[in-house]
């Protein structure tokens, strides 16, 4: 065989670029790692500081203690405690109902915590941390930090809770807070002030507590605190203390609200007081009312079944959003609009028989052969109804109409608390733009004694009443007295606010004024004023609920419940010089003078004598079928 000759040289030369591509790239190579050491280490070593400084520091919100509320004597309506909650964030948990089920071994866990949890989930976000246990005493926060490492995703925390110590009696006017939900976030997003909110669960959903939310919440404060690989906190490295809310002072009397709540017992309603010479709500009563403590830790599925759906209608603030016809009520009204207008002087009488007759159809007064001759003082003492369809007549709805939006009627008070309702005051552009019809003569009749589309709120009433008693002059009413910073002492107080004064004749305003003194004295009030030690003025009403056919007569006992007529009652005492303008409603309680007007009595003896009732206000007797009012 012949031997196989090799190249030597061509084997080495390949052999050497082989070497030098491969150092080449290995040369690149480190170059690339050179240039991204460089990168990272030097041009982006500022970005990479902030980073890795971001994983040890965290910044911890501190939320601010929320104002406290006082009434006008410096009873306390809603403040703050501290407590500690067992929380879950759902997102962190594999086996939620499991992880549940273990914890309710080590703390008490009912079935009431287990559906409010269960709410919590649908009103928020899985990433969210939900109370399943609030107000852990110290032995439960013992028990669960023993065993907090088989729970991931549950921790105890320290929170603030809101309490209200009144309960139901101040439900509607203080209000309540509750956990912030999607729209809250959109309202914080929209006004800037979402920021001011990181770490807080709670805000304002209702009464004082929403409207002066900006006031009560405060600004909060931020922690800088180092941790370690765990993320557990291992020093504090700076600290922003967060500056709590301002306190609010309300013009409301505690007492007094106690007294009104009192007075009411088991009926439905609401009462409006107002002092008349700045506007100040004493009193502002809906009843029934509710706990507005259920709703701070998120409201558990029974109680708000119970409350949402029960035909009392507790969660409605009827002092505010409820709409009623006025009834009689109207009537010193109506007489101050003919005095002004020129359609009746206090002297000119009218023959009543008992009805009047217009377009075919019998308007009935509530006296069976009427009160026969009635000037003007007359028909609002007794409260004739005839009078009062004769001068409707004679007015004319647009007239009516024109003069009753001067006390107001039919528009919002723009009291301080939000959710008020317009109620309606009729007038032929008002029902083309509602019904697209056009009014009908006949439809003016019932609109002088209150009844027909007429539809007002306890608060339109309180404040036309205060507005009559002060003679014209019209003062915006509101709940908040004084606002005062918490830091500096500072007190913000709210002067009353003048919208208009009236520019009706003071010799009319005496007229109606002496015949609603009257009412208390020897009228339809008399019997629920009698032997008062001051002097007051007022007004009687019933309203409708449910038409009753023509020459039918009404009887109470044969009608339902929710059918039967409402009780209205309005006054101002003492006459010489008011000081406290009350508009009542007593809902399906019959006449006003039996049921709305001793209400009124009582709140009036408390808050001009001192003198607490010991029970709820007395029906007084009425004969069934009798008077009207």
């Amino acid at each position: 065989m012949k031997a196989e000759l090799r190249d030597h040289q061509r084997e080495l030369y390949h052999f050497r670029a082989r070497v030098a591509v491969g150092a080449v790239f290995v040369l690149f190579l480190f170059t690339l790692l050179t240039l991204r050491f460089f990168y990272v280490q030097v041009w982006k070593h500022d970005y990479y500081t902030t980073l890795a400084e971001q994983n040890r520091i965290s910044i911890v919100p501190i939320v601010p203690n929320r104002g406290v509320i006082t009434d006008r004597n410096g009873v306390v309506l809603a403040h703050n405690y501290s407590a500690y909650t067992l929380e879950i964030t759902p997102g962190r948990v594999k086996d939620l109902e499991g992880t549940i089920n273990d914890l309710a071994k080590i703390v008490d866990i009912a079935p009431k915590d287990r559906r409010r949890f269960r709410k919590l989930m649908e009103d928020s976000h899985n990433f969210e941390s939900l109370p399943i246990r609030t107000r852990l005493n110290d032995l439960e926060v013992a028990r669960f930090a023993v065993n907090r490492y088989r729970f991931p995703g549950v921790e105890i925390k320290a929170r603030l809770f809101r309490h209200y110590p009144l309960g139901d009696m101040m439900a509607h006017a203080v209000g309540y807070i509750g956990r912030i939900n999607d729209a809250d976030l959109e309202n914080l997003e929209a006004s800037g002030e979402i920021a001011n909110y990181r770490g807080t669960d709670h805000i304002g959903k209702t009464g004082i507590e929403q409207s002066y939310e900006k006031q009560l919440h405060g600004i909060t404060g931020f922690e800088q605190v180092e941790t370690d690989a765990g993320g557990r906190a291992v020093r504090t490295l700076s600290r922003t203390p967060p500056v709590s809310g301002n306190s609010l002072r309300l013009t409301l009397d505690a007492k007094l609200q106690e007294v009104a709540v009192r007075a009411f017992g088991d009926r439905r309603g609401a009462l409006v007081a107002i002092d008349p010479a700045n506007g100040e709500v004493l009193a502002l009563v809906s009843r029934p009312g509710f706990d507005p403590n259920l709703f701070v830790d998120g409201i558990d599925p029974t109680n708000w079944d119970l409350l949402n759906n029960s035909p009392d209608k507790p969660l409605t603030n009827r002092a505010i959003r409820g709409v009623y016809p006025p009834g009689s009520t109207f009537k010193p009204y109506m007489a101050l609009g003919a005095l002004e207008l020129g359609k009746r002087t206090p002297s000119q009488t009218i023959f009543d028989p008992g009805f009047f007759n217009f377009g075919g159809h019998r308007f009935r007064d509530d006296k069976p052969g009427g009160h026969g001759s009635v000037d003007m003082y007359k028909s609002i003492v007794v409260s004739c109804d005839t009078y009062y369809y004769m001068l409707a007549n004679d007015m004319g709805i647009d007239n009516i109409s024109r003069f009753m939006r001067q006390f107001g009627f039919g528009q919002p008070t723009n009291i301080d608390i939000e959710g008020e309702s317009t109620g309606v005051l009729p007038s032929q552009e008002w029902k083309q733009k509602r019904f697209h019809q056009k009014w009908y003569a006949g439809e003016t009749i019932s609109i002088g004694i209150g009844q027909g589309y007429n539809a007002y709120t306890p608060i339109q009433l309180a404040k036309a009443m205060a507005t009559l008693a002060d003679d014209g002059v019209m003062h915006r009413p509101h709940l908040v007295k004084l606002i005062e910073d918490v830091r500096s002492g500072a007190r913000t107080v709210t002067a009353p606010k003048i919208e208009r004064v009236l520019p009706f004749k003071p010799e009319n305003i005496a007229i109606i004024k002496e015949a609603m003194a009257g009412v208390n004295k020897e009228g339809t009030g008399a019997g629920a004023f009698s032997g008062a030690p001051y002097t007051s003025a007022g007004k009687t009403g019933t309203a409708q609920v449910v038409a009753i056919k023509q020459n039918e007569k009404y009887v109470e006992s044969r009608v339902k419940e929710y059918h039967r007529d409402h009780g209205l009652f309005i006054a101002f005492a003492p006459v010489e010089k008011p000081r406290i303008a009350v508009a009542v409603i007593a809902e399906n309680a019959g006449f006003g003078a039996q049921s709305a007007a001793p209400i009124t009595r009582m709140v009036m003896d408390y808050y001009l004598l001192g003198k607490v009732p010991a029970q709820p206000a007395p029906e007084e007797n009425t004969e069934e079928g009798g008077g009207h009012d």
